[in-house]
């Protein structure tokens, strides 16, 4: 009979070995260290996209500023060149803070995604490896992406909202899904 300290296992491969009741929780490092890893992925990729962003809006970081944007827009077949320089520099910097942050993650991770997923477009028949292929815009896009999928950890703006603070796989979902829809509105009206 067993004592009252010992209960049998559930594990499949040893139905019969015992095992303490009051099993240790799993170790505090662990979710610590995904949530600094979390973290740490947020701030680079949402602060180098914030800086893209800010290159196009104000020329900051030897940017281009919108008029080169635009005249990129328009030699790569974007209709309205003009506007479509402001919601990328728009897109790249609030989608590149808000990942930062952890502010609307989900949304953050869209954002970036559906940019991204432009900018793999326009460089995809130069390769994948950089200088010029597409490999930097695919790496940022699963990184927002998978951002999306797993929420911001425990260090974010998000865990001070209500609707947030508990990430839900569906919302990272309809994240990926909304900037893969998006996307494809966008690339769909390219010449």
């Amino acid at each position: 009979m067993n004592s009252p300290d010992v209960t049998l296992s559930d594990s499949p491969t040893s139905p019969h070995t015992p095992r303490s009741r009051a099993a240790a929780p799993p170790a505090a490092d662990s979710s610590t260290g995904l949530d600094t890893g979390l973290l740490v992925i947020r701030l680079v990729v949402g602060l180098s996209l914030a800086a893209h962003g800010t290159q196009k809006l104000f020329g900051w970081f030897d940017g281009n500023g919108l008029d080169g944007t635009e005249q990129f827009f328009a030699s790569v077949g974007y209709p309205s060149a003009g506007a479509m320089a402001v919601v990328a520099g728009l897109t790249e910097a609030l989608g590149g803070l808000g990942l930062a942050l952890g502010l609307l993650t989900p949304l953050a991770g869209a954002a970036v995604l559906g940019t991204m997923i432009n900018a793999i477009a326009v460089t995809w028949d130069d390769g994948y490896l950089s200088p010029d292929g597409f490999e930097y815009a695919f790496v940022l896009a699963a990184a927002a992406g998978a951002l999306a999928l797993t929420g911001p950890g425990r260090y974010a703006v998000d865990r001070a909202l209500p609707v947030l603070r508990e990430h839900r796989v569906s919302h990272g979902v309809f994240a990926v899904t909304l900037a893969a829809v998006t996307a494809t509105v966008v690339l769909l009206m390219r010449s």
